[in-house]
């Protein structure tokens, strides 16, 4: 079973030193993630810093940052935080961002990436 999926930013984060980081590594989340975040007490006070914090616990890795931080997010261009949160629905809801699929007509086999509903 797959439970951790690539990804790269459209534009990437920038930290404190100037560098863009990109290219990254999510898990799927767990119930234990969840219950982390709901019972968290930083979420009680501000509700919106939710998507921020469940990130930052599913984020293997972000460039050459292996911890990346709630606080760091924050930092996020508006279009790459918009990507992550697509991105962590696709893994999460579908179990797997693409799917081996084989032609019928070829017999080639490729990977096919999953559509969410409503798309």
């Amino acid at each position: 079973m797959i439970t951790e999926f690539n990804f790269i930013l459209p534009k990437g984060l920038v930290d404190t030193e100037g560098k863009v980081h990109r290219q990254g590594v999510m898990r799927l989340a767990t119930a234990k993630d969840e219950l982390y975040v709901q019972k968290h007490r930083l979420i009680q006070q501000e509700p919106q810093l939710k998507v921020f914090l469940m990130l930052s616990r599913v984020i293997v890795s972000l460039g050459d940052l292996s911890i990346v931080s709630p606080e760091l997010l924050e930092n996020l261009f508006i279009n790459d935080l918009a990507y992550l949160r697509e991105f962590y629905n696709r893994i999460n809801q579908q179990g797997n961002a693409e799917i081996p699929v084989k032609c019928p007509e070829c017999g080639n086999n490729f990977k096919q990436e999953l559509v969410l509903s409503g798309e």
